[in-house]
C-alpha cells in the first residue's frame, strides 16, 4: 500500500474542511463587529466580511497546498497518524493565529470607530 498518497488524500479534505469551518464561524460571527466599526453600514460590513472570508481562504489552503509535500518515507499507519498530525497541527495552529490576528484588527478598529 501507497501510505504516501493516503496520507495527501486525508491531509487535503481535512485541512480543507477546517478551512471552510473556521472561515464561516469568522464570517458568521465577525459581522457584527464589522457592522460596529462601519458605524451600522451593513452593505459596508457585508462586503468587508466577504473579502476577508476570500483572503482567508487563499492564505489557509494555498499554505496548505504549499505544504503537502511529504518529505519522509511513510512505511505503516502509525507513521499516517504522526506525519498528519504534524501537517494537521501546523494548520490548525496557523489558523489560531490568524483567528486572534483578525480579532486584535477588529478591536483595533472598532476602538478607532469609537472615538471618531
Amino acid at each position: 500500500m501507497n501510505f504516501t498518497i493516503l496520507s495527501y488524500g486525508l491531509y487535503l479534505p481535512i485541512t480543507i474542511a477546517l478551512t471552510i469551518w473556521v472561515a464561516k464561524t469568522l464570517f458568521n460571527n465577525g459581522r457584527i463587529f464589522l457592522l460596529d466599526i462601519f458605524h451600522g453600514n451593513q452593505l459596508l460590513a457585508d462586503s468587508v466580511n466577504k473579502l476577508l472570508v476570500v483572503g482567508f481562504y487563499l492564505i489557509n489552503i494555498g499554505y496548505a497546498v504549499y505544504t503537502l509535500k511529504i518529505m519522509e518515507v511513510i512505511s505503516n499507519y502509525q507513521l499516517v497518524i504522526e506525519v498528519l498530525s504534524v501537517k494537521i497541527g501546523g494548520i490548525i495552529l496557523i489558523l489560531g493565529a490568524m483567528h486572534f490576528f483578525n480579532l486584535f484588527v477588529f478591536f483595533r478598529l472598532r476602538k478607532k470607530a469609537v472615538l471618531n
